[in-house]
């Protein structure tokens, strides 16, 4: 297991740059990007989310967007844990974006085609509440592309203001 304050290490991520599928050119925006994709491979452990989230606050701290890095963080912990539920076996992508100086968009990948669902939680649940998370933070900017072999969830949060990097 990687230290607390490191990037997974290449024990638990692939040595290659993995990529989303074709199907997802739509929504991850490669032609126009302001700044370098980054994106990770993370087996289906509790611990690849503290993982995930160390790597999007990594990349958006390089981009210059510290206002961004919490919610991001929760945004990306409450997608890899609903993907390292779904008792995939392979392992999940986690994927970070600029396709413009307004958007952060975070893409999470799995080998499952279960859609996430956003439930209404009681208020003495202690589950399920996450997607409602997501949806609040990213002003209903959320979605789902289903894949021949999974699907990828993706979220969007705006800058709070026009940032060139």
């Amino acid at each position: 297991m990687s230290p607390p304050s490191a990037l997974p290490t290449s024990s638990n991520v692939d040595r290659k740059q993995p990529r989303f599928p074709p199907e997802v050119a739509d929504i991850e925006s490669a032609d126009g990007e302001l700044a370098t994709p980054a994106t990770i491979c993370l087996p289906y452990r509790p611990e690849s989310v503290s993982a995930a989230r160390r790597f999007v606050r990594v990349k958006l701290r390089e981009w210059g967007l510290d206002d961004l890095v919490d919610d991001s963080a929760v945004i990306v912990s409450e997608l890899v844990t609903n993907s390292s539920k779904t008792g995939c076996q392979t392992r999940m992508l986690v994927g970070v974006r600029r396709p413009s100086d307004r958007i952060v968009r975070i893409l999470v990948g799995d080998g499952s085609r279960s859609m996430p669902v956003m439930v209404q939680a009681g208020p003495d649940s202690t589950s399920g509440r996450g997607l409602a998370m997501v949806h609040r933070l990213t002003r209903g900017r959320w979605g789902v592309t289903l894949l021949p072999f999974g699907k990828v969830v993706h979220a969007d949060l705006t800058t709070p203001s026009p940032i060139s990097t």
